[in-house]
């Protein structure tokens, strides 16, 4: 099943306090930006990509991307102050049919395995969400005092990409807008309308690189990967 996906890649990554685009930042000597990328472009699945760039960002994104042979971006899209508005920005590129991913290009150690099943989920039932079932035990906590243990057996870490039809996500986006509400990933807009959202399983690997220490985590996946391939 082909896909086209939207890549929002406009954030300031504070907390990772490089003072720069968290994703313009090397890992084994690639930017990780590029490594996200590149598991794209080498999918034939994937028909193309629309990259959400702060346009103080576009011109050396623009230049790495012809430095990498990367051909699948299709268009750019204004960032957004939020998150959600760049989504919101690349998705009015694409036409209403298909299916259409959103992907973290902070998470560069996404697998073509993973993404092949998330979009055979969404093209079945509409929408479907990659997570890993949760591993440490989950408290409630308020001003830092423990309330209650959560009940951890049916709570799961949501990762990306996350996969929709088209129509769906648009009309999840809409309904947002006109309510004025900022959700923290784009499954809980589409829960609103609501819509059933199947979670496919994924792996603990896909992580996300948010602050300085998950570049020690990153590099030991690339560790990792490169002995399998022996």
């Amino acid at each position: 099943m082909n896909y086209q996906v939207i890549i929002p890649a406009a954030g300031l990554g504070k907390r990772m306090g490089a003072g720069k685009n968290k994703l313009l930042l090397h890992l084994n000597e690639v930017p990780v930006l590029i490594h996200t990328l590149l598991v794209f472009e080498d999918d034939e699945a994937c028909d193309g990509i629309v990259l959400a760039v702060s346009p103080s960002d576009q011109e050396e994104i623009a230049k790495l991307i012809q430095r990498y042979h990367i051909h699948k971006v299709i268009a750019f899209a204004p960032g957004g102050k939020e998150r959600q508005d760049s989504v919101y920005n690349a998705l009015t590129l694409l036409d209403n049919d298909g299916i259409v991913l959103v992907h973290d290009a902070a998470r560069p150690f996404i697998e073509k395995q993973f993404i092949h099943e998330v979009t055979a989920a969404a093209s079945e039932y509409g929408a479907a969400v990659i997570g890993v079932p949760v591993k440490d035990t989950i408290k409630k906590v308020q001003d830092k005092k423990i309330v209650e243990t959560v009940e951890r057996s049916s709570l799961w870490s949501v990762q990306t990409p996350q996969a929709f039809r088209v129509s769906v996500l648009k009309e999840a986006h809409f309904l947002a807008q006109k309510d004025g509400f900022l959700g923290t990933d784009e499954a809980s807009l589409v829960e609103r309308l609501p819509f059933e959202i199947t979670m496919v399983e994924g792996s603990y690997d896909n992580i996300k690189l948010t602050t300085p220490e998950d570049l020690y985590f990153a590099e030991a996946i690339i560790v990792k990967r490169e002995k399998k391939e022996k």
